[in-house]
């Protein structure tokens, strides 16, 4: 939450020529043009209305605002939207004038000024990186090449859970998924995992994630009061200067490392090779310079890592909640798998009942809650004019729970996806269910979840059983959602793994 006490002195002082600036935006366009509004305050426009969980509170606020309305944050026009139908308005019928991303200065810093995919304009420069992503690094023929790698990650993360149920051990697997994730990640990237022997590497990588993420997911004060701009009030211009700093360390060690084994003719296979190799190439339309590479891996490190772990334990937590299916999932493991292997990721496709489950965990649990979108010319959708510059929220939480769309949207219940009346896919064509986004700016790293998310989580439910709870001792696991860009856990799932079968002889 905000703390508006210790602003307060700030707003008073720029009361009279806010009221002013405000007043006369409102003049600018008849009322009954734009969208509904909600009384507004000077200086904070609608920030009182917000929680620390916005999404929640859009939501809460479309019930009596309709699915689409207005709110100043600040002295910066927003619109949220909470329907699939104004949703495909914005993301497809006139997805031409919101293809730029809401920008902080946050996120201005830490992506070397906006360089990564994810926050770049929509531009040349934009294109040229969506090529290269989609052509090198995260195509189909890049992916293969890693499968072996995230065979070995997920069945040693098994054999750690198959250590724990031996001895009964409690089991944090909020950070032991997101660690999974880091260490698959950090090998496709860099070529090295984050072991044991590196514990230390490994934490402060895996901190250094969690601490970009806080300081993208702060509301700054500064970047939506105009006349705070220049004043970090918060602190959070402050905390990205350190985070970039730490994060250039780290990224030079490695970059110097790849080049140095390049220099003596090694081989390595990985993502950061591929950037390396572009950079030199001297036919491409942009030379892609170092702050490039950096910018990219930081996109791969904050959208690949967290939002894979969550989902799978939320995935985990559904299904702790709800044995009766649980016990459907296995048994279709069971029929398709059998006891003497471990899942594969070629087994995805034969398992309809597991993809089921992983839909409705996505669903209901969108890795971003929110896309954020900026509008670069004034266009009308849904009879109502949208100006240019205004920030757009397409509230992805709200689309999974439209009920003109799911029948009893707030239960967990895979089998709404089963059966060919129901082939709904998650890759932006189906607007009350956008956990990757949709059109040009759809996450380009959707097949990558989708072998990590489905393989974990499948192996997990073929070789124990899940006691909630540090002594396994809950009846249930809370689903309380917790504060940030993605959308976490509250409270972490820690439980006790129970072994169905002995996963060690299998590997």
């Amino acid at each position: 939450m905000i703390d508006f006490e210790a602003c307060f002195p700030f707003f008073i002082a720029c009361l009279i020529p806010t009221i002013l600036v405000w007043v006369f935006s409102k003049s600018t366009c008849p009322k009954s043009h734009f969208p509904p509004t909600p009384f507004a305050l000077p200086i904070i426009g609608h920030l009182h209305l917000l929680s620390s969980i916005p999404h929640q509170a859009f939501h809460k606020l479309s019930y009596r605002y309709g699915p689409i309305f207005r709110l100043f944050l600040g002295s910066k026009p927003g619109i949220i939207v909470c329907s699939p139908e104004i949703a495909k308005e914005f993301l497809k019928t006139h997805e031409h004038m919101c293809l730029d991303r809401a920008r902080s200065s946050a996120t201005d810093y830490l992506s070397y000024g906006n360089k990564g995919l994810v926050v770049a304009p929509y531009g040349v420069y934009w294109k040229f990186m969506k090529k290269i992503v989609m052509s090198n690094l995260l195509n189909g023929r890049t992916l293969d090449m890693f499968s072996l790698v995230r065979h070995k990650e997920v069945y040693r993360f098994i054999n750690s859970m198959s250590k724990k149920a031996r001895v009964g051990e409690g089991v944090n697997l909020g950070k032991e998924l997101m660690k999974l994730s880091n260490n698959v990640i950090s090998i496709m990237l860099m070529g090295d995992r984050c072991t044991d022997d590196k514990k230390d590497v490994a934490d402060d990588l895996m901190n250094l994630v969690a601490d970009m993420f806080q300081a993208i997911g702060t509301f700054n004060l500064s970047d939506y009061i105009w006349l705070l701009k220049s004043l970090d009030l918060q602190g959070v211009g402050k905390i990205a200067k350190k985070l970039r700093a730490r994060l250039d360390v780290m990224i030079e060690r490695i970059i110097k490392e790849h080049e140095e084994a390049r220099e003596h003719g090694g081989e390595i296979k990985d993502l950061l090779h591929i950037l390396l190799d572009i950079e030199q190439d001297e036919s491409m339309e942009i030379k892609l310079s170092r702050e490039y590479i950096k910018a990219f891996i930081m996109d791969i490190l904050l959208a690949a890592t967290d939002t894979s772990a969550a989902t799978m334990e939320w995935g985990l937590s559904q299904l702790i909640n709800h044995p009766n299916i649980m016990k459907k999932a296995l048994e279709e493991i069971h029929q398709v798998v059998g006891e003497n292997r471990l899942l594969q990721e070629s087994d995805i496709p034969n398992l309809p009942y597991l993809q089921a489950i992983v839909k409705e965990t996505l669903r209901l649990h969108p890795p971003f809650p929110m896309f954020v979108r900026k509008s670069t010319e004034d266009f009308m959708v849904a009879g109502y004019h949208i100006p240019a510059k205004t920030i757009v929220f397409i509230n992805v939480w709200a689309l999974g729970r439209d009920p003109n769309h799911w029948e009893s949207p707030h239960e967990f219940r895979p089998e709404r996806f089963q059966g060919k009346e129901n082939d709904i896919d998650v890759r932006g064509q189906h607007f009350h269910m956008l956990p990757f986004g949709s059109g040009r700016r759809m996450c380009p790293g959707i097949s990558l979840a989708h072998f990590m998310v489905h393989t974990t989580l499948g192996t997990m439910i073929q070789c124990f059983d899940w006691k909630a709870g540090k002594d396994g001792n809950l009846s249930s696991v809370d689903m309380e959602e917790g504060v940030g860009l993605t959308l976490t856990k509250a409270n972490h799932l820690v439980c006790v793994p129970v072994a169905r079968i002995d996963p060690i002889p299998l590997m």
